[in-house]
């Protein structure tokens, strides 16, 4: 059977030309096609210098109709004159200490069953062959138990050069700071062999999760005190709402290793748990689970906290996640925040990552090829910041 999909993987821009258009499309090439290997057994034709040029003339000629784009997008000036087709690997990034072949995040998603194994295997195995970072999800398990150690063991994968991390929430945190058992998190480092831990602030999806702790301090002031308590590099991010400028320059005055943005427009757990709780719950905070802020908004809210705290600012590395949908915004984000940084995705890998490892594989592929396509040819519009 036809597929649309393998002939135009990409789509159609603008409008989208009907079935029989395309099926018609497709048999008049293969009638070309047999009518110049019936030419050339008769010698009626030399063998052409470009083989294919009259079926992609043919092409251009049946698609021009369908190929009218009313739309640019205005963030990027397009530079066609400047450089030629991107040929080599793009440059290593150093980050959180560790140098990246692609200034690329795969952000904290999942741990704790038998599908989170396959899927953070999967994952591992796309850090250590494309040479980027990772996140884990929850390691709450790991704290008092082994028994789901397997679904985050990935060193070795990774292997010892990238960075990788755990990651607990600011209630679990709160809770060994009570016990006097913050050691546990020491020893949740060496059994992993992983670079340090996030921090995940979720004050919104505790409230809305059935099974919801309650955060008794300020998150702000328990990260401190880890910090006072641990040597290990600590990040925090919050979960699918972003955070606002008084809670970034907070962070940003702490000696943190990175902040991550994980901010509103991807993946919002506070979302996923009111979907989670009770008609009464749902009917009360339909509102409430969708405020938060954007990546491009964080972006300005550090930028401008920047250069609030001068010298008082000490941490400087940031991962833009959240909302991110591709390697254009991720590209376009990086190279408007002020300080260094890298962009992160959840959703888009996890997916792929539960499929297949070449599903994945074949988007980070992606991924990459077009961060090269934009270095070569896109400049930013700071005008339309």
């Amino acid at each position: 059977m036809y597929n649309i999909k393998q002939e135009y993987p990409h789509g159609f821009l603008f409008p989208r030309p009907s079935f029989t258009f395309v099926i018609l499309a497709k048999l008049k090439r293969v009638h070309r096609q047999k009518q110049r290997v019936i030419k050339k057994k008769n010698n009626i034709i030399s063998e052409d210098i470009d083989p294919t040029a009259a079926d992609r003339k043919q092409d251009h000629i049946s698609l021009a109709g369908v190929s009218q784009i009313g739309f640019s997008d205005p963030r990027f000036f397009y530079e066609p004159m400047l450089s030629g087709h991107p040929q080599d690997e793009l440059e290593p990034v150093s980050f959180l200490g560790k140098t990246l072949k692609a200034p690329i995040w795969i952000s904290s998603m999942t741990g704790g069953t038998e599908l989170a194994r396959k899927i953070n295997h999967n994952l591992a195995l796309a850090c250590a062959e494309f040479g980027i970072g990772m996140g884990l999800g929850s390691c709450r398990s790991l704290l008092y138990s082994n028994e789901r150690i397997a679904d985050f063991d990935f060193r070795k994968v990774v292997g010892p050069h990238l960075p990788f991390y755990g990651n607990i929430g600011i209630a679990q945190l709160e809770e060994l700071q009570e016990s006097k058992e913050t050691e546990r998190l020491q020893e949740l480092v060496e059994k992993l062999q992983i670079d340090g831990m996030i921090i995940h602030v979720n004050p919104l999806q505790e409230w809305l999760q059935p099974e919801g702790d309650r955060i008794k301090r300020a998150p702000v002031d328990s990260i401190t005190e880890l910090l006072d308590q641990v040597e290990f590099p600590v990040i925090v991010k919050e979960v699918g709402q972003g955070m606002g400028p008084e809670s970034i320059a907070a962070l940003l005055r702490l000696p943190l290793t990175a902040i991550d943005f994980a901010a509103h427009g991807g993946t919002n757990f506070a979302k996923v748990e009111l979907l989670r709780s009770q008609e009464e719950v749902q009917d009360t905070y339909p509102q409430i689970a969708p405020l938060g802020h954007s990546a491009t908004q964080m972006v300005d809210f550090v930028n401008t906290m920047l250069d609030r705290l001068g010298e008082a600012a000490i941490c400087k590395q940031i991962i833009i996640s959240g909302g991110v949908k591709d390697f254009l915004d991720g590209y376009y984000l990086m190279n408007m925040l002020n300080c260094s940084s890298i962009y992160g995705q959840g959703y888009p890998f996890l997916i792929r990552a539960k499929e297949s490892y070449e599903a994945l594989r074949q988007y980070l592929d992606s991924q990459i090829e077009g961060l090269k396509l934009a270095k070569a040819f896109l400049h930013i519009n700071e005008q339309q910041a």
